[in-house]
């Protein structure tokens, strides 16, 4: 694995950007990371940083609707977007010679998008953004799961109760107006953060940097939007989730247990801990949900176990299971808080814990094995904690936690109390006499 060993450098507008340079890359992977997400959506407006995930591709001051990508297409690369809780980050890469392209490209709708936002353009994303979240998430079983988790995982009126695919109803009532003061407040220079991986030179990076972005103003609140993001709720902090358990009764194949677990923040004491034991509940191994539920009991189809970090709220545990037609949800729950007792018991031991290691490492190791993963990370780590160069470091700052910690992880953090649960049962199909069609008289 190759150390990043970043440059970094902050433009007087605010702008960081961070240099890795890799002479045996001949390509540039870009990542412009500005620091918006679900979390700072107005109330009534969720969604709305997932719309202007959208809204960037539609033209600025000097490139038409569409231009975007068909010029990194055509300089012989692909460009990308996504939008999370906390961020939302657009990535290119193209050969290495094309990387001024990228910039001017991103410097223009920076400094020149609301040149180019109409009620059209708005009307248009609306309807793609609605349209993904009805494939997504309305019209497939089991789709608003997880919304729901995180909805009960937090109380009302808190920043990430709600998914970045937002409410249809707030989609809706997005006005041009909402656009411009979420754009000029967010998508700033000192709200960003600008990092190229590849055959590059820093100097040559971070001039081209000044010339294309230096001329931008920053947003008012410069001094406090630059800091790294920290949390805002202790991980030691009570964490009694705002519904506990739900129910739903819906045209789904089978029954399902999933839960949400209220978790340390990423970066924060007992994170590493936590992921490592959802690794070893999540596994394929003789040792978790899987070999428990699905090959010895033979209670369910899958059963997975997952983290989603997040670094200003606690991080949330995920576990999904789905069982077969006729399962018993009680017996699920049960053998799901068995797996786990057992994990926080003697259950972590070295050897199960090793095959947890080698899964981060993989996953690891896959994720920085590409250009554009470098290049996302070390937006990431910058704009999460001010260290891009915490890149080279944070494999090892999981790797180190040892089985006892682990096992304090799962007894703690994994327990009932810091869960949300939502089941779900299949409904019973209501049998249908055929009205209309009586004996002749």
């Amino acid at each position: 694995m190759p150390v990043l060993n970043p440059v970094r450098h902050t433009l007087s507008n605010g702008l960081r950007v961070v240099v890795s340079q890799d002479p045996t890359v001949p390509v540039a992977a870009i990542c412009l990371w500005y620091r918006v997400g679900s979390c700072d959506e107005p109330r009534g407006r969720t969604g709305l940083a997932h719309l202007f995930e959208h809204l960037m591709f539609q033209g600025s001051t000097h490139v038409p609707a569409g231009g975007h990508t068909a010029a990194v297409e055509d300089a012989g690369g692909h460009t990308n977007a996504a939008t999370g809780f906390e961020r939302t980050a657009f990535h290119s890469v193209v050969p290495a010679g094309r990387l001024e392209l990228i910039l001017w490209l991103e410097a223009d709708r920076m400094g020149g998008l609301l040149d180019a936002l109409t009620a059209g353009s708005l009307a248009t994303q609306r309807d793609v953004v609605l349209n993904e979240r009805r494939e997504r998430y309305d019209n497939v079983p089991y789709g608003t799961g997880w919304e729901q988790l995180v909805a009960m995982s937090f109380p009302a009126g808190h920043p990430f109760r709600a998914l970045p695919a937002g409410s249809p109803e707030d989609l809706r009532a997005v006005t041009l107006d909402d656009c411009r003061a979420f754009f000029g407040r967010h998508y700033t220079p000192n709200r960003a953060i600008l990092s190229v991986v590849g055959d590059v030179s820093p100097e040559a990076v971070i001039d081209l940097a000044e010339r294309h972005f230096g001329h931008i103003p920053p947003s008012g609140a410069r001094t406090a939007l630059v800091a790294p993001l920290t949390r805002t709720v202790a991980p030691d902090a009570p964490t009694e989730p705002a519904e506990a358990r739900r129910h739903v009764v819906e045209s789904v194949p089978g029954p399902a247990f999933m839960a949400a677990y209220q978790l340390p923040a990423y970066g924060e004491p007992g994170h590493a801990a936590a992921d490592l034991a959802l690794t070893l509940l999540g596994g394929m191994s003789s040792r978790g949900l899987h070999d428990r539920l699905v090959r010895r009991d033979q209670l369910a189809h899958t059963a997975r176990a997952s983290l989603m970090p997040l670094r200003q709220a606690p991080s949330l545990g995920r576990l999904n299971v789905r069982a077969p037609a006729g399962t018993r949800l009680a017996d699920v729950e049960r053998a799901v808080d068995a797996e786990i007792e057992r994990l926080a018991g003697a259950g972590v031991t070295e050897e199960a814990l090793e095959g947890a290691r080698a899964q981060i490492r993989r996953d690891w190791h896959d994720r920085l094995g590409h250009p554009a993963g470098r290049a996302d990370e070390l937006c990431a780590q910058e704009a999460y904690f001010g260290d891009a160069a915490r890149c080279d470091r944070h494999l090892a700052s999981v790797l180190d936690v040892g089985a006892e910690e682990v096992g304090a992880a799962a007894a703690g953090l994994l327990a009932p109390a810091r869960r949300a649960v939502l089941t779900y049962e299949p409904a019973r199909e209501t049998a249908r006499s055929p009205a209309g069609h009586g004996s002749p008289g």
